[in-house]
């Protein structure tokens, strides 16, 4: 009959581990097989004989005399084959320290002895000790081919699966990364993010300045290929964490829609001081892939191409405007008084825009200061030497240039009062000049310069406003047709 499990005493020497001091442990009956039972007597260094006598369901070994291998895991069942090895003169001490009595009624029979492995058993109407193993159970059974090859095709639709789930993220990501292969199929996004027409206008445009691109000197490059050439030394290539189409992208935003750097920062999930590398490397190659193309034109090509509005004045090589660009007010009085414009009673950056008769700009000018007059600044500009006999200017009544220029000036009369000529010589010069003032008001679309225009970005104004004015004859239609006929 067997033990209570009060009863229960493990039977190696030295050990006096039992159910009713230890109840954490478990009691593991020797084995069936005399062979193996022999080495666990063995084992545990006692001859069975008078004084030692195995018997069938009251001769035990705790569970502290095996090591976790032992064990089959996730089970308190012994592994075929496991042999007590942990004892007192093998120097491994294998008597718990008892917990006082009050911790004991306390904890109950959840006490557990730090770093000692718990088996438990949670049959029913078992005895707490465990019966002997039966050491000749068969091994787990290996799978069936069949039943192989059905988890390789799962593996395989698994893998499959994934994949697919990869690349279907992939493509949500890039739908939703702020970049312009988002906006491809609205024009109506990218005229507004970039003031081209439409999207196969700035692809034909980028067609023209992708080539140049690949040999960009770039802000960040110079500076950095300076410090290793002083110190000798060599880098890899400089890292770029957007496209040149999307950097591209990014300068056209800051230049039509007049976006923050911060803001840009957000949106294209990239560093400020990124952001303002790009603008200032995209406006100084712009401007000069820009400024390599002749615009002013010969007086040849602008005949032929000579709308029917300018049939009294067949001779005009050019129509000049005036524009200006407010900007934040400087703290030195000095600087105030230079680019104060009197005309428009604030702080300004004045240029010259010259567009032939048919609506291209063929003229920009460098900017200067708001204080500088319209005369001063016709001089400055250097149109006065691509003027030749035989061509015309027509200007505002506020360019006095006749003196200045070789050729013929079409100018609004500002004398008080006029006569009838002058009347309708002024009314038919001033519905030209309108040509000019649309031009003005297509630059200006870039909203960059119609809001006050910051002096941290006066070192690369001059390039952002030339760029602007140069990409006009790139992103709309002439002036003097429609939008549609474009």
């Amino acid at each position: 009959m067997a033990e209570t499990k009060n009863k229960c005493c493990c039977s190696v020497p030295q050990c006096s581990n039992s159910k009713q001091k230890q109840p954490y442990l478990s009691f593991h009956g020797y084995p069936m097989n005399e062979v193996q039972k022999k080495k666990w007597v063995l084992a545990i260094r006692r001859d069975e004989g008078p004084t030692f006598v195995i018997r069938r369901g009251s001769t035990y070994v705790c569970s502290q005399h095996f090591t976790a291998d032992d064990y089959i895991p996730g089970s308190s069942r012994l592994k075929v084959g496991a042999i007590p090895s942990r004892f007192q003169w093998n120097n491994f001490n294998v008597l718990p320290q008892r917990l006082p009595s009050f911790e004991r009624s306390r904890l109950g029979a959840d006490v557990r002895v730090q770093e000692q492995p718990v088996f438990t058993e949670d049959a029913p109407n078992e005895s707490s000790h465990i019966e002997e193993h039966d050491y000749a159970a068969r091994p787990p059974a290996v799978p069936e081919p069949a039943a192989a090859d059905n988890a390789l095709d799962q593996t395989e639709d698994l893998h499959t699966e994934v994949d697919r789930l990869m690349r279907q993220a992939e493509e949500m990501s890039a739908s939703q990364r702020f970049s312009l292969g988002r906006f491809a199929a609205s024009d109506d996004d990218i005229r507004f993010y970039t003031r081209f027409m439409t999207y196969r206008h700035l692809m034909a445009f980028w067609k023209l300045i992708e080539p140049a691109s690949h040999n960009m000197i770039r802000v960040s490059r110079a500076r950095a290929t300076t410090l290793r050439s002083e110190a000798g030394t060599t880098g890899s290539a400089w890292a770029q964490p957007l496209q040149p189409i999307d950097e591209f992208f990014l300068f056209m935003i800051h230049l039509s829609v007049g976006q923050t750097q911060r803001d840009l920062a957000h949106r294209f999930n990239i560093h400020q001081s990124t952001v303002i590398r790009i603008i200032t490397t995209w406006a100084n190659f712009l401007y000069t892939v820009l400024g390599s193309v002749h615009t002013w034109m010969s007086v040849e090509e602008v005949k032929a191409h000579l709308p029917d509005e300018f049939q009294d004045y067949p001779d005009t090589h050019v129509v000049i405007g005036c524009t200006e660009l407010r900007c934040q007010t400087p703290s030195s009085l000095l600087l105030q008084s230079q680019v104060f414009s009197n005309y428009k009673s604030h702080c300004t950056f004045k240029g010259l825009i010259g567009t032939a008769p048919h609506g291209a700009v063929t003229f920009v000018s460098s900017l200067h200061a708001g204080s500088v007059s319209e005369k001063e600044l016709f001089r400055q500009s250097g149109i006065v030497s691509l003027l030749k006999p035989g061509m015309a200017i027509m200007v505002d009544k506020g360019f006095p240039v006749d003196d200045s220029v070789p050729c013929k000036v079409y100018r609004l009369s500002k004398s008080k009062p006029m006569t009838a000529d002058e009347v309708r010589e002024t009314q038919s010069i001033a519905r030209l000049r309108v040509h000019v003032e649309r031009l003005v008001h297509r630059v200006k679309e870039h909203k960059l310069f119609d809001t006050v225009i910051p002096l941290s970005i006066t070192g690369s104004i001059n390039q952002l406003h030339t760029v602007a004015c140069l990409l006009v004859n790139y992103q709309s239609g002439p002036l003097v047709k429609a939008w549609a006929e474009d």
